[in-house]
Order: C-alpha cells, then sequence, then structure tokens
C-alpha cells in the first residue's frame, strides 16, 4: 500500500468541493417539490393526478439518465460532463421558475432530472479518481451529505418559502447558485478524457427507458394500490430489464456496455448495494410516512412538519464527516452495526409510540435518533462498496449504485404507501373511527422499515473491518472476474 499524502492538492479539492456543492445543490430539487404540490395544484387548477407528475416525472427521468452516466463518464471530460448536468439543471430551473403552467413546468422538472441524474456518479467518480482508498472515508462523508441531508431538507426550506413567498422562489433562490457553480466549474475542473472511445449502443438505451422507467412508474402507481394495469407495468419493465442485463453481460466483454455490470463481481460492492438499497427503503419511506402522519393524524401544518424534521438532517450533516474519519479508521462494520441497530430502535419507536396525542419533542427526538443511525450506515456503505472496484470501473459502480438506489426509493415509497393505504382502509372497513385507523395504518409501515434495519445488521457483520480497508490497494485488480 502506498502512503496518502496528508492532504489534497489545491486543485483536487477544488473539483471535489465544486462537485459537492453542486450535487447537493441539485439532489435538495428532487424532494422540494412535495411540499409544493398542493400549492400548484391550486395554482393551476388541476387534479391531484395530475399535479403529481411533477415528482413522478422528475424519479422517472432520473432512472432513466442515470443508467446511461458510466456511459457518459468514459467518453467526456470532468469539466464536459459537469457542464452538461450544471447546464442542464441550469436551464431547467430558469424555465421552471418562468413556467405559465402545468405543461412547462413539467418540461422543466424534465431538464432538471437530466442534470441531477449526472451529478451523483460524476462526483462519486471524481473521488474515486483522485483519492486514496485509505483517505477516501472523509471524501464519502460529504457525499452522504448531499445523499441524505438534502433530501432531507428540501421540504423544510419549500415550506419555509411557500409560508412567505411566491413558489417560484423555490426556483429563484437556486438559481444564482448553479450558474455560479457552472461558472467556477468550467474554469477549474479537468479537460482529459479518462476512458477510450466505445460505440454508443442503441439497443441498450432503448431497453434502459421502459427498464428502469417502467420499473419506477410501475412501483409509484402501485402506493395507489394494486391493479391489473400496474402489474402490467412492472412485468413488462422486468422483461425489459431481464433483456437488457443480458445485453450489457454479451457488450461487456468487448468493453462496450452501456452500463458495465463487472462491479457486481465483488464481494464488499454487491453487499454494500443491498445494504443500501435496505437504507434507502428506510429513508426515503419514512421521509414520506413522518410528514402524512404529521398531517393526517396530528394535523400540522407543513411548515411544522419541516421544522420538526430539520434537526435530524442537520444532524447528519454534523456527523457524516465525522464518520468518514472513523471510518478511514476502523473500516465498516464497527459503523454499520450500531449504526443499524440504532436505526431499528427508532423505527421500532416510531411503529409502537406514535399515536394522536405523541408530544413534538418526542418526534423530534425519534427523528434525531433514526437521524443518527442513518449517519453511521451511509458514509461507510458508500466507500464500501466503491474502494474495491478498479479504476476503469468506477464510473459503472457509480452509476450502478446511483441507479439501484433511485430504484430503492421508490420501492420504498410505493410499499410503505401502499401498507399504510391498505391497512387504513381495513380498520375503517371494520369499524375503526378515521384516527384510529390512521394510526393503526402507519404502524405497519414501519415495521417495515425496521425489518430492512434487520437485513442492514446482517449484511454489517459480512463486511469488512479495519485490516480489510487497508488492504484495498494491495491487489486492485486480484478480485475482478472477467
Amino acid at each position: 500500500m502506498t502512503n496518502a499524502p496528508e492532504r489534497l492538492s489545491k486543485k483536487n479539492f477544488t473539483t471535489i468541493a465544486v462537485l459537492i456543492v453542486s450535487s447537493f445543490v441539485v439532489i435538495l430539487n428532487e424532494t422540494i417539490m412535495n411540499v409544493a404540490l398542493p400549492v400548484l395544484m391550486h395554482e393551476f387548477n388541476v387534479t391531484p393526478d395530475a399535479i403529481q407528475w411533477l415528482s413522478t416525472i422528475f424519479m422517472l427521468t432520473m432512472a432513466v439518465v442515470i443508467p446511461m452516466t458510466g456511459f457518459l463518464l468514459q467518453r467526456l471530460s470532468v469539466r464536459n460532463v459537469f457542464v452538461l448536468a450544471i447546464g442542464l439543471f441550469t436551464l431547467g430551473t430558469i424555465l421552471a421558475a418562468a413556467a405559465p403552467g402545468l405543461t412547462v413546468l413539467l418540461v422543466a422538472r424534465v431538464i432538471q432530472a437530466c442534470g441531477t441524474a449526472i451529478m451523483m456518479p460524476l462526483l462519486m467518480t471524481t473521488i474515486l479518481h483522485l483519492v486514496p482508498a485509505e483517505r477516501r472515508g472523509v471524501l464519502m462523508g460529504n457525499v452522504s451529505i448531499v445523499i441524505s441531508v438534502a433530501p432531507a431538507i428540501g421540504p423544510t426550506l419549500s415550506g419555509l418559502i411557500l409560508q412567505y413567498l411566491s413558489w417560484r422562489f423555490m426556483f429563484i433562490v437556486i438559481i444564482p447558485i448553479a450558474i455560479a457553480a457552472l461558472v467556477i466549474g468550467t474554469s477549474r475542473l479537468s479537460t482529459e478524457v479518462d476512458g477510450a472511445s466505445t460505440p454508443l449502443s442503441a439497443a441498450s438505451v432503448i431497453l434502459a427507458i421502459p427498464a428502469f422507467g417502467g420499473l419506477v412508474f410501475g412501483l409509484s402507481r402501485l402506493s395507489a394500490g394494486v391493479s391489473p394495469v400496474n402489474i402490467g407495468i412492472l412485468v413488462i419493465a422486468l422483461l425489459c430489464l431481464a433483456a437488457f442485463v443480458f445485453l450489457q453481460l454479451r457488450l461487456q466483454k468487448e468493453d462496450k456496455a452501456l452500463l458495465d455490470l463487472r462491479p457486481l463481481n465483488f464481494k464488499d460492492f454487491t453487499l454494500s448495494l443491498l445494504l443500501m438499497m435496505f437504507a434507502m427503503i428506510s429513508l426515503f419511506g419514512v421521509i414520506i410516512l413522518l410528514p402524512m402522519f404529521f398531517t393526517n393524524v396530528l394535523g400540522i401544518e407543513t411548515l411544522t412538519t419541516g421544522l420538526i424534521m430539520l434537526p435530524g438532517g442537520l444532524l447528519m450533516g454534523i456527523m457524516a464527516p465525522m464518520v468518514g474519519k472513523l471510518y478511514d479508521r476502523v473500516g465498516a462494520r464497527p459503523l454499520i452495526v450500531p449504526g443499524a441497530i440504532i436505526l431499528l430502535a427508532s423505527l421500532l419507536g416510531y411503529a409502537l409510540i406514535l399515536d394522536e396525542s405523541t408530544p413534538i419533542w418526542l418526534l423530534v427526538v425519534l427523528h434525531l435518533v433514526m437521524s443518527l443511525g442513518l449517519a453511521f450506515i451511509f458514509t461507510p456503505a458508500f466507500t464500501t462498496a466503491l474502494n474495491p472496484l478498479p479504476h476503469h470501473l468506477h464510473s459503472h459502480g457509480s452509476a450502478l449504485l446511483s441507479t439501484l438506489q433511485q430504484l430503492a426509493g421508490a420501492m420504498g415509497t410505493a410499499l410503505l404507501v401502499g401498507v399504510v393505504a391498505s391497512t387504513t382502509a381495513s380498520r375503517l372497513a371494520s369499524g375503526s373511527d378515521q384516527v384510529t385507523a390512521a394510526v393503526d395504518g402507519f404502524q405497519p409501515g414501519f415495521l417495515i422499515g425496521a425489518g430492512c434495519s434487520v437485513g442492514i445488521i446482517i449484511i454489517g457483520f459480512l463486511l469488512g473491518g479495519k485490516k480489510d480497508l487497508v488492504s484495498l490497494d494491495a491487489q486492485p485488480a486480484a478480485a475482478e472476474k472477467h
């Protein structure tokens, strides 16, 4: 193992800082719209089903574009990929701020999502290229801030804006930051192309759209109920996904895959990927369930809901770099297992304690405990997944990780919301009053999240400690299977 330098060069530090700030801004935008949907429904005089497309179409676009980022990152320089990503995001944000109606706003969300989808794999791949394995924990801690904190504070920010300003300011306040990032990044990021030029597989692109987009769309529809149409969408998506995987396995033998699947041959990558999916199901499920509980059961207004969830988001942001430093010293297992136990305790608390009389201080405490558990999970999981990969698989590993996170988030939302809705309906049918039925409906949703925590604990024991961490660079290609 080579000795790592004590600190990054100024150029590399600037590169990573620009990408982290830019990624935080674009990921923040993913959840900022959720609170605004009722306001926009009234503004544009449309139905709830129509306004929901502002969130759905964003997820669909992300799901389709992310699998293609591995190919982009090998064909273009960091600067060109960054300009493409932040340029699309800025264009979409300006268009959204000026949108005269729902149709234009939907187009703007698609453009924003294209830029957002590219940013996270770009950030992770760049860190893998510039930072030695034994020092990646701290930097991946900052990535964890982007992944976990930005979605958590999105509703709080939008709640504050909507309380005092027009909905357009949700986009207006972001525009100067995005433009500044574009100017700084364009002048300072590398123009070197890292990978070899390979032809784009049109068949892969054609299959990726119904495969990944269909899965997210089908899962999002399941939250409203199971129907033959919804099941049909998922079946078609799974068939397209199977064809996509088969095609990638064939193309990757000649290094021509749109999304190279060889990172899955690395044990720690695959285990961490499964762990991250469990964590994202818990995180996104709770992000959706808690505001629903606050509104439907406790009658808490939107702004208060955002403020209740803000301390937990800030705690994750404070803890992430600290956990990253610990990871560089002790590895994954000593952090993930305690974190998952804390997460399990918090979700069991939600399931067993929450009712119509729950005080706000207890809600804040439970959310802080849950956020602490997640802080000990995300950074070690990210770093352990990507550390073992050889250089030429970094971009595809980042794309795989981001793709399956997106699918897991959609899966968690659909599963937990669907369970809550069906259980509540069942209790109402059996004669329970509205509040009691709602409380009973949320309990199994949180218990599913607790079950995911048990999965995280089991996988955490299978991951390495410090000994495995420090030996990652010794034989980087030994574990690869072609």
